[in-house]
Formats: C-alpha cells, sequence, structure tokens
C-alpha cells in the first residue's frame, strides 16, 4: 500500500473514526494497524474474546506509542466462543446467532448473570493483554444496545472504573439523517430505535458517548463503496463516530466470519487518497474522543 496523503485537521471538525473487529483474524487486524499508522482511522475496537487477541495485542500498544489512537472492547455476544463458564453453560462452547440473540433480548429472557459474566470476561482478557482499561466500548453487531445487554454493561463500567474514563458507543442517530443518507435506512433506523434505552442511561449516569453515528450499509460490493462514506460524511452530529470494517481476507477470517470481500474495499478506499479528499470537503478531520471531551461531550438523549 502506498503511503498515504496526509489528512490535515486546519478548519475542521472532529471525527471518531473507528474500524470495529481487530483481533478477529490476522488479516484484519493488521488492516486496521496500517490505517491507524497512516492516520487514516482515529480509534479501533478489539474482540478480546477471540484466540488471536493476545498475539495482536502488544504490536497494537507499540503502534500507537508512535500513532495515538483510542482502543476499546467490542463486546462480541453472536457466533464467537464464549469466554465464560456462565455464558457455556448457558449458551454451550459458542454464542448464539445474532437472530436468536435479538428475539430472546427483546422478549427480556436473556440469562442475566451469563451476561454479565461474560462482559466482565471479556474486559478481564482486554486489560489482560492491553494493560489498560479500554479507551471505549461498543458491541459486535451493536448487540450493547440491546435489553439485558445494556444494563448490565453500565453496572460493570460504573463499578469497575471512574466515571468518563471510559466511553460507550451512542448508535442512536436523527432518523432524518438516516433517511437522506438512503443506506441501510431500515437497519439505521431499527439500531437507532434500540438504542435510546442505552443512550438514556448514559445521559442519567454521566457516561460519556458520542453525538452522532454512521457507516451502517449492507456491505454489498455490487455498488462503489466511495458514494456510500460520502453519504456517510453529510450531516453527521455534532460529535459523531463513523464506524468501518476493513481488512484483508486470510483463512482465519474465512473460518470464523461471513464478512469477507467487503472488508478489502473498505481498506481500499480508506487508504486512497479519494478518502482524505472526502474528508476535507465535508470539512472532517479523524478525532481521538478526547476531541469530544473538549466540546463537552456527554451521553446524548
Amino acid at each position: 500500500m502506498k503511503p498515504p496523503t496526509p489528512i490535515r485537521p486546519a478548519a475542521t471538525r472532529p471525527l471518531a473514526i473507528c474500524a470495529d473487529d481487530y483481533g478477529l483474524a490476522p488479516g484484519v487486524s493488521a488492516a486496521i494497524a496500517e490505517l491507524i499508522e497512516a492516520g487514516r482511522l482515529s480509534a479501533t475496537s478489539c474482540m478480546s474474546a477471540l484466540p488471536d487477541w493476545p498475539q495482536a495485542a502488544p504490536p497494537l500498544r507499540a503502534l500507537v506509542a508512535r500513532a495515538p489512537a483510542d482502543i476499546g472492547l467490542h463486546l462480541t455476544l453472536t457466533d464467537q466462543p464464549a469466554l465464560s463458564p456462565a455464558a457455556r453453560t448457558a449458551w454451550g462452547e459458542r454464542l448464539p446467532p445474532l437472530g436468536r440473540l435479538l428475539a430472546v433480548a427483546l422478549a427480556r429472557r436473556l440469562p442475566a448473570a451469563a451476561v454479565a459474566a461474560e462482559i466482565r470476561a471479556q474486559l478481564d482478557a482486554f486489560e489482560d493483554a492491553w494493560g489498560a482499561p479500554p479507551d471505549h466500548i461498543d458491541g459486535h453487531q451493536h448487540v450493547h444496545v440491546l435489553p439485558g445487554v445494556r444494563e448490565p454493561l453500565l453496572a460493570e463500567l460504573l463499578r469497575r472504573y471512574p466515571r468518563g474514563r471510559v466511553w460507550v458507543r451512542n448508535c442512536v442517530e436523527a432518523p432524518a439523517r438516516c433517511m437522506r443518507r438512503g443506506e441501510a435506512v431500515g437497519k439505521a433506523l431499527f439500531i437507532s430505535a434500540l438504542g435510546l434505552g442505552l443512550a438514556r442511561r448514559l445521559r442519567a449516569a454521566g457516561v460519556p458517548c458520542n453525538d452522532g453515528f454512521s457507516g451502517l450499509h449492507d456491505f454489498s460490493v455490487a455498488r462503489p463503496f466511495a458514494p456510500k462514506m460520502r453519504r456517510f460524511l453529510a450531516g453527521t452530529g455534532p460529535q459523531p463516530v463513523l464506524h468501518v470494517h476493513p481488512g484483508r481476507v486470510d483463512a482465519a477470517l474465512r473460518a470464523c466470519d461471513p464478512l469477507t470481500t467487503s472488508r478489502e474495499v473498505e481498506l481500499t478506499y480508506l487508504a486512497s487518497d479519494e478518502f482524505a479528499a472526502d474528508l476535507a470537503d465535508a470539512g472532517l478531520h479523524p478525532a481521538r474522543f478526547a476531541a469530544f471531551a473538549a466540546q463537552g461531550g456527554q451521553a446524548a438523549p
């Protein structure tokens, strides 16, 4: 990959650009690391329950020492091996698929003890390999917004860390912005509606989070990615997070996740001069969550 054109922050607004799934597979982790070093990402969310995480954490720590970025937990409650004994007792060796988890969550029937134990185990695994708390927390397939997950997650954060130390991804987005983008509108509105309960709890507890969320799409490679991104960058909230899924396809990824080719499409675009130009045209630059804190960031309603 050729050295990308630098993105300069002069006269632009901060945008947290977060790559999900670090630690999922070596090809994904390597691609995310390259984009952090190039200044194209300001954050990544790590899958601490996966076998690759302990090996992937040390090089990431060395990287952010020279290319600072926020490093967070990507809470994983679907499709991957369970980390805690309580979760294995509740679900078996493998966590349930999203459809099953969603149905049980909406019926308010998630096993509370198992969910709480898995959250604790994944935070422990993150800290064991990283040597520090996460800068932020979000959810693989946005599971952190679900009823039965958001409550024990918030309780564990408040028990474990000083208030304000860890940001939480807020997936609530203004319906008008979702409609104007025209990308995965139904999915965006559904996730936003689910996220309202978490956003209210974050505000009440004084836990910081973003205000503005984009990046949801259908992962189809039939259409170019750049026009999608330009829609994501248009009309962002005041303290927005853009989540992306870059990666290189390898055997480990094929064995553990169905999302493959679209990751390479996103990687190519994010490393391109076109992305730099699109950010500049939108009046945005990659920024860490501290930039929001400097603006007085807080949980959105």
